[in-house]
């Protein structure tokens, strides 16, 4: 068998806003059992898709705690995605941080957005109507404790500034940030509308999150892919299960194929001790 991915540590995967953990429906698509063929071992952090930062942090921590009982680790490598990545900062500057070897982050808004602090200027009925609306049908998907404007206070670049300050890297945790970007408003037709405008406030972006924001301790550049439509925020978590394109890649920041992205982050972690 390969081993190139069994890592000393087992690897919990924490995914971002809007999604759950389901055991036939995976976030991560083929991520995790391409991983595991590999040789490590893959666990989720469970958290609610619309939780507070709080909340789902003391989620992720008793999932923490079940793998290492599980597994007789002492650590565990953290891969999260998008707003899991601030909840794994977090649950690290929170009294985790023994319990945890490295931290990676994946087009996680560590800045927030201009583009939510322009949505935010709606009337703050508005935008707690939504809030709610939200919560109600995450509730139903079964979220236990949803807090959708929490989260949309999170990503507003004065409270993502208080976050940043309150949350830093710690010393003694090996902590890693990679961002991706679309090439175009059609790169992906999921975020033909929101690409642009949020193109117009921060810059470049997967569709969602700028590489602005995307970027923090020991920034591993911006990805794309060698074809025209570059890589969207949903297909970091290879939500179509299938290769990108048959070209080949012409670079080290070109990906063809997202499992192989994956594959990479971890082979280096095992080749750095963790």
């Amino acid at each position: 068998m390969n081993n190139v991915c069994s890592l000393k540590y087992p690897l919990l995967m924490v995914h971002g806003m809007g999604f759950r953990d389901r055991k036939h429906l995976c976030y991560w698509g083929r991520v995790p059992k391409r991983l595991e063929s590999l040789g490590a071992r893959v666990f989720f952090g469970h958290q609610d898709s619309v939780g507070s930062v709080e909340s789902n942090a003391d989620i992720i921590a008793r999932s923490l705690d079940e793998v290492l009982a599980q597994t007789g680790a002492e650590k565990v490598n953290i891969l999260a995605h998008s707003k899991g990545g601030l909840e794994a900062r977090y649950l690290i500057n929170h009294g985790y941080a023994d319990k945890v070897a490295s931290v990676t982050t994946i087009d996680t808004p560590h800045h927030g957005s201009k583009t939510v602090d322009f949505l935010m200027k709606a009337p703050k009925w508005m935008v707690k109507t939504a809030a709610w609306g939200t919560d109600v049908w995450m509730k139903i998907l079964g979220d236990k404790n949803p807090d959708s404007y929490d989260c949309f206070d999170l990503f507003t670049t004065k409270t993502a500034e208080q976050f940043n300050i309150d949350n830093p890297a710690p010393d003694d945790i090996y902590c890693q940030s990679y961002a991706f970007k679309c090439k175009g408003s059609f790169s992906d037709p999921v975020f033909c509308i929101t690409y642009p405008v949020v193109r117009k406030f921060d810059g470049d972006n997967d569709g969602m999150v700028s590489v602005a924001s995307a970027t923090w301790e020991n920034f591993k550049g911006v990805h794309t892919t060698p074809s025209y439509r570059g890589v969207s925020h949903a297909d970091v978590v290879d939500i179509r299960r299938r290769r990108f394109t048959k070209r080949a890649a012409t670079s080290e920041d070109e990906v063809t194929d997202i499992t192989n992205f994956y594959v990479d982050i971890v082979k280096e972690l095992k080749e750095m001790g963790y």
